[in-house]
């Protein structure tokens, strides 16, 4: 396997003997291919596509790989050659200027939940792509490589990103995914290499920035007809089993005043979390999505309950808030249906990651020179930019979702939507080429 510094000297070569151009005078006004953008989108969703309209294309699945193979064909075109780190990351660097210069990466993922859609991912990778093609086109070369990188396992475990982030370990490359393959297992199908995986970890001396290109997740920009979100930051979460405690008893023969029913008592506490979430403005999301009754037959009084609690925020001190609040109040429910709470935190959290405001203001400008309306928003779901985020400084591009549908086979965005975002990431990776970023 190629280090990333001789990878990158072996293909300097091939981009050396182009002409430069100025980035933000001549192409101030530049957007990328529409319509080759959109068949290459058609393209990628036919690896996996399902009876049902969604896709299939899980991480570490035969349809995944075959993608992958077929995107290093792209990159060839573009004379770009690739390699996969130990991580399963595919890798692909276009040389600048001044190589001793640190890169700019940005990437997304293709990998797709069972039956998911096609534009999670897609869109990131595919508009990055376009990028490079413009580029190309254009015969502009920035000061400082790019570093297109399409991460591993993103739907299963955000696995690439957090290697190189340094958050792997053998309990998780242990973890059986979709694909019936554990993440060891996966990489190597991929063409890493797992026992290595430890030297995908990279340093904040590393890259000078990222920048990724998402559909929003969520019905903000379409609901309100917008081109551009702005990420403001990746929420945190944290996640808890909540067991509740009552007396299991006939239904028939116990009075309704005389009952310890921990389904009753439940039901408050989700009533309560709802309440208590939605008591301030703010962008923070309390979720309840899973609940058990024991024994669970119609004739018989709950006298156990299982279920959970999920928080999100973009600020770890404004959950924490929240869970106090939820857990005074889940005592209180207790002591009024006699029951008992207990709350067991589940290994399943991650921190909050902000982006750059640095890079956030990059991108409101470019879109306001590209005429795009914009609004500053933040993403509820995980993303690779949420790990790279503890690396360097980052970035994120929102395009709209058509009502607002993920992770399904509904999943839309329109051809414009995704040039659009395309060509935003494109300037901001021009102007970032042009800033010093310091810590």
């Amino acid at each position: 396997m190629l280090s990333r510094q001789n990878f990158r000297l072996s293909i300097f070569f091939l981009f050396f003997s182009l002409p430069s151009v100025s980035l933000w005078g001549q192409t101030s006004t530049l957007k990328v291919n529409t319509s080759r953008l959109a068949e290459r989108m058609e393209t990628l969703a036919t690896f996996g596509k399902n009876v049902q309209g969604g896709n299939d294309r899980v991480a570490f699945s035969d349809y995944n790989i075959a993608a992958l193979e077929h995107l290093k064909g792209v990159l060839a075109t573009l004379g770009m050659a690739s390699q996969v780190d130990a991580a399963g990351n595919l890798i692909a660097v276009r040389p600048g200027k001044d190589n001793t210069l640190k890169p700019i990466a940005f990437g997304s993922h293709i990998d797709a939940v069972p039956n998911g859609g096609h534009y999670d991912g897609n869109v990131g990778v595919m508009g990055a792509i376009e990028v490079l093609e413009t580029l190309t086109e254009q015969n502009i070369i920035t000061q400082h490589p790019l570093e297109f990188i399409i991460f591993s396992n993103e739907e299963g475990a955000i696995f690439g990103s957090r290697a190189m982030a340094g958050k792997i370990d053998q309990t998780t490359l242990e973890v059986q995914t979709a694909s019936g393959y554990t993440n060891g297992e996966g990489i190597a199908r991929l063409g890493g290499n797992p026992e290595k995986v430890e030297e995908v970890k990279r340093s904040t001396e590393d890259v000078h920035a990222f920048l990724e290109l998402h559909i929003e997740q969520g019905n903000r920009l379409y609901k309100n007809g917008l081109d551009i979100g702005v990420v403001e930051g990746i929420v945190g979460l944290k996640w808890w089993d909540v067991e509740i405690t009552g007396f299991t008893n006939h239904a028939g023969t116990t009075p309704m005043n005389d009952r310890k029913d921990a389904l009753v008592a439940a039901a408050k506490f989700i009533l309560a979390v709802n309440e208590i979430v939605t008591s301030e403005p703010g962008a923070q999301v309390g979720t309840v999505g899973r609940i058990q009754a024991f024994p669970g037959a119609p004739n018989v009084i709950p006298g156990k309950v299982i279920t959970s609690l999920e928080l999100r925020d973009l600020d770890s001190d404004t959950i924490n808030r929240f869970y106090k609040a939820i857990e005074q109040r889940a005592h209180e429910i207790g002591k009024a249906t006699g029951t008992t709470f207990q709350f067991h935190p589940i290994d399943a959290t991650a921190a909050p990651a902000l982006t750059d405001i640095r890079i956030q203001n990059i991108i409101q400008d470019v879109s306001e020179q590209m005429g795009y309306t914009h609004m500053t928003l933040p993403s509820g779901a995980g993303h690779d930019a949420q790990d790279m985020a503890v690396l360097t400084p980052t970035g994120m591009i929102f395009i709209p979702s058509v009502d607002g549908i993920s992770h399904a086979p509904e999943e839309y965005s329109t051809p414009e939507s995704i040039a659009k975002g395309a060509t935003v990431l494109l300037h901001s990776i021009l102007a970032i080429d042009q800033t010093r970023f310091k810590n």
